[in-house]
């Protein structure tokens, strides 16, 4: 009997692209202009107010 194996896919910050890992301090909310997209911000990214760019709408805000 073959074992399996869990695959665990990381989210990528919406600002720099880099993963976020499970119980990071991250936040997740819809774009504040369309509403559509689920835009997920890191840490740090949070922190140092870097910008991030809805990939629907084109809506840009920290």
């Amino acid at each position: 009997m073959a074992e399996k194996t869990a695959t665990l896919t990381l989210v990528a910050c919406t600002s720099c692209g880099k993963p976020i890992s499970p119980g990071a301090e991250a936040t997740k909310f819809l774009c504040p202009n369309c509403g559509e997209i689920l835009i997920r911000r890191c840490g740090k990214c949070r922190k140092f107010g870097r910008p991030y760019k809805c990939p629907k709408c084109g809506f840009i805000g920290p």
